[in-house]
């Protein structure tokens, strides 16, 4: 039997910031994982290593005017928090944002952290006072998701060699073991080696036991996203019907494993329906975990479809509103049967998708994540992007043609179903089109010029106004969409100290949660919707606090 100060379940973004925070308190911790050490990071490993940041030097060296208050109000217009159980969401939501706005850039920066110099302005707001960013926040770390993992991991692998720290890998907790109802440590099964590279599946042998003993555990296992049929059962009635095939946007190991010991052991979930999928999923060419799908982070100019050829209304066009999009595609619409199909479209030419899409991960940018300033000018200099013009090439989603009835033929015969009527199509595209030299004639078009009055979207995000079908454009292409599931924004019901609370509100004595597993603080500091940047943002900050919390409460 193993001893320690603090066991950490989860060796992700946030259980690394916990180990290290608890290792300055001069803790001796046990570090747990069911994967590999070759899979340390977890998730955030293959993430694109964007951050939310608050009025930062990248912010005004674009002319980007930004403030605490103006980012506290799209937040909350953005998480629309309606229920009681909130009350402690919202407030680490506010503690977030202040935290953005203040000490977060500093605090990376003394680990050794950079971010790349253009902001990105994702889930970008439409309607004032409305969802969404109302400016540029999404800070991309320089070397991506690896980039943000190595500030922390380094600190913690020199403390296992050094023996300040135990890591116990291929070591699956199934209990929060307690005694008098006070947590006393965790036990599970200790699985078969596995040699599979980083993400991939691995078994779930056991060959033994074990227990460690504790006075406190922090549960860091993410959510439920790789389990499918979870995700269905969860899925709320005001986002339509769940897909009957989705991809998965992380790994297999993403599977609520922890939450569930958590719950047995006393702790509280709150919130559950609320989640975040992408509706721009498309299927990886070389796939590293079941249905692995990649998202494309899209530029305001495609065309979007849903599975009949109706166009979405506005303001749902790409990069703006991922939730409302996803529930328009999910919901029939006028009578369609739109949410009979698991998939949607975007209609483009060769010149937008060499500017305006970027492939969320760390594999797809091997640019920014090698931090090579060579392959990122060359990256500029190109027509289509390496990554991209391989999904071109290999992805199973894309389809190219040189007239709308050639490309409505291809999509058609890519799903095996006539739901495509070409004259229709021809018809969407040329109402697209008029917008293209005529302000005021399309509100898309008309969102793409306002989108170009910021400095990073005008040099490397967003095309100039013009017509799908202009030949200097390139061929035109369709890609398929299908939902890509992400992240649990509800989770274990924590204080500000990321204690977990059981269901009257009150602490289970030496229990805390933190990153997804906590709904990235509180149960739920996003609400219903994110701004994005905010998940790897949620597992720096919950992660600090409940190290720094655990660190005190040991100290009492």
């Amino acid at each position: 039997m193993t001893h320690a100060d603090a066991v950490v379940v989860g060796h992700g973004l946030a259980g690394l910031v916990a180990a290290t925070e608890l290792l300055a308190a001069g803790r001796h911790v046990v570090l747990v994982d069911q994967e590999r050490p070759g899979d340390l990071g977890g998730q955030a490993w293959w993430s694109f290593g964007g951050l939310f940041l608050v009025d930062s030097p990248e912010q005004r060296r674009l002319r980007v005017r930004d403030s605490l208050e103006q980012a506290w109000e799209d937040w909350q217009a953005t998480a629309a928090f309606d229920r009681p159980e909130d009350e402690l969401p919202r407030a680490w939501a506010r503690a977030y944002v202040e935290f953005a706005a203040g000490e977060k850039r500093s605090w990376l920066r003394q680990r050794g952290h950079r971010i790349f110099p253009v902001v990105g302005w994702a889930e970008r707001r439409a309607v004032l006072g409305g969802p969404g960013n109302s400016v540029p926040r999404f800070h991309i770390t320089w070397g991506t998701g690896p980039g943000i993992v190595e500030s922390f991991a380094g600190e913690v692998e020199q403390a296992a060699f050094y023996g300040r720290l135990t890591v116990l890998h291929r070591h699956r907790v199934e209990s929060v073991d307690t005694s008098g109802g006070v947590v006393a440590g965790v036990s599970g099964s200790v699985l078969a080696p596995d040699g599979g590279p980083r993400g991939s599946s691995s078994n779930r042998t056991p060959t033994g036991a074990f227990r460690i003993e504790a006075p406190t555990v922090l549960i860091a296992t993410g959510g439920i996203g790789a389990d499918h049929a979870a995700v269905r059962d969860l899925w709320p009635g005001r986002l339509g019907e769940p897909p009957a095939r989705m991809l998965s946007g992380v790994p297999a190991f993403v599977d609520g494993s922890g939450l569930r010991a958590a719950t047995r052991a006393g702790g509280a979930v709150i919130n559950p329906d609320r989640m975040w999928h992408y509706t721009e999923g498309i299927a990886n060419h070389s796939p590293v975990w079941p249905d692995h799908g990649i998202r494309i982070l899209p530029g305001p100019s495609s065309l979007w479809l849903d599975a009949t050829g109706r166009r979405l209304p506005g303001p749902l066009w790409p990069g703006f509103n991922t939730l409302d999009t996803l529930a328009e595609l999910r919901r029939s619409q006028g009578g369609r049967p739109t949410a009979g199909h698991d998939h949607s479209w975007f209609i483009l030419n060769r010149r937008i998708i060499g500017k305006e899409f970027a492939l969320s991960g760390s594999e797809q940018n091997p640019d920014l994540t090698g931090r090579s300033v060579r392959e990122v000018i060359g990256r500029a200099r190109q027509d289509v992007p390496g990554p991209v013009q391989s999904f071109l090439d290999r992805g199973e989603d894309f389809v190219q043609a040189r007239t709308v009835p050639e490309l409505v033929a291809a999509m058609n015969a890519l799903t095996g179903e006539d739901l495509l009527d070409a004259e229709a199509v021809a018809a969407v595209v040329r109402e697209r089109d008029r917008g293209a030299g005529q302000p005021g004639a399309d509100a898309q078009h008309d969102a793409v010029r306002s989108s170009r009055r910021f400095l990073g979207d005008r040099l490397v995000r967003t095309v100039v106004p013009h017509r799908l079908e202009d030949p200097a454009a390139g061929p035109l292409i369709a890609v398929r969409l299908r939902v890509l599931t992400r992240k649990t924004l509800g989770g274990l019901h924590t204080d500000l100290g990321s204690r977990v609370l059981d269901g009257s509100g009150r602490p289970v004595p030496g229990l805390y949660a933190a990153g997804e597993a906590a709904g990235f603080g509180g149960g739920g500091m996003h609400g219903y919707r994110a701004l994005e940047g905010t998940f790897l943002g949620g597992c720096l900050f919950s992660g600090r606090a409940a190290g720094r919390q655990m660190a005190a409460d040991l100290a009492d």
